[in-house]
């Protein structure tokens, strides 16, 4: 807030300052990069916590589940996929952990911005319109993903989890975030629909997230589930997200056909999770 006051004062000092129609035209254009920016700059408080975060979480993860739980696969089973325990579940560990943050990222803050804080009507008094900001918020949120994906990759290639290199595998990067967003826009969109915080985060988190983490592919192949089951992967991002990030990490063989599904059924997702979110915070600063 310091650095904002005298960003403004020197830019005050220097006669410099457009019109205010000018102003207010850039706002109507650029409101949701403004937004962006006031949550990058916000996120700068607490960016040593969130850097702990996405270097620990990732490290504890493949240090567990890819060496110790995957010494015990490859003992027993020999291999999953065609490959060792820790190049089959290392690429699903990425997507998982980058999606299961968004329930910390899009719920609450986005309660807050309406409710406790408030601060979301600030912006709102201006020419910045209801839907930049949701929109604004939501890219906040996919570039602080990026940066945690790609530390996650660095520990993949760090860990000799993704076989076919370094060039093809940092298309993961991209396919986490991506999955993110498809289960983001939606998540957030319902966070903007609420006006009383009661137990509907934590339902989400217990019976939506965390029934993806763990029945979406994530440790061991969909296949190997019960076919009663098999709906909890298919209608999940974070199988389809999965199996795109096995693909460019060691190759996993899947029909062309079912590439594309999973791509578009990302895409449409967060195509729709935006259009609702937009709708609904449109409606809640516009009344």
């Amino acid at each position: 807030m310091t650095d904002n006051i005298q960003d403004l004062r020197q830019l005050a000092a220097s006669g410099r300052v457009p019109a205010p129609e000018v102003l207010a035209a850039r706002s109507r254009r650029w409101g949701w990069w403004y937004f962006v920016e006031y949550w990058l700059r916000t996120a700068r408080a607490w960016f040593v916590s969130i850097l702990v975060y996405m270097v620990g979480e990732p490290l504890l993860y493949l240090v567990a589940l890819g060496l110790g739980l995957g010494a015990l696969v490859d003992s027993g089973v020999g291999t999953v996929d065609g490959v060792s325990y820790l190049v089959f579940v290392a690429p699903a560990l990425l997507i998982s952990t980058v999606v299961m943050s968004t329930g910390g990222e899009l719920t609450y803050p986005v309660m807050a911005g309406f409710k406790w804080d408030r601060l979301y009507y600030g912006p709102a008094a201006t020419p910045v319109t209801p839907a930049q900001i949701a929109v604004g918020q939501f890219l906040g949120v996919m570039i602080r993903f990026t940066l945690q994906a790609g530390i996650f990759w660095a520990m993949l290639l760090a860990f000799g989890a993704a076989p076919r290199g370094w060039a093809i595998s940092l298309l993961t990067i991209p396919i986490a975030v991506l999955t993110a967003a498809a289960f983001g826009a939606p998540l957030q969109a319902y966070a903007a629909s609420l006006t009383d915080e009661g137990y509907q985060f934590a339902f989400v988190q217990r019976f939506v997230i965390m029934p993806m983490f763990l029945f979406a592919g994530t440790f061991f192949p969909l296949s190997s589930m019960p076919g009663y089951l098999h709906w909890i992967g298919w209608v999940s991002p974070v199988w389809h997200g999965t199996q795109l990030s096995r693909q460019v990490t060691y190759g996993a063989v899947e029909p062309a056909w079912l590439t594309v599904v999973h791509i578009a059924f990302l895409v449409v997702l967060t195509a729709l999770g935006l259009v609702w979110a937009r709708r609904n915070y449109t409606v809640r600063l516009g009344s």
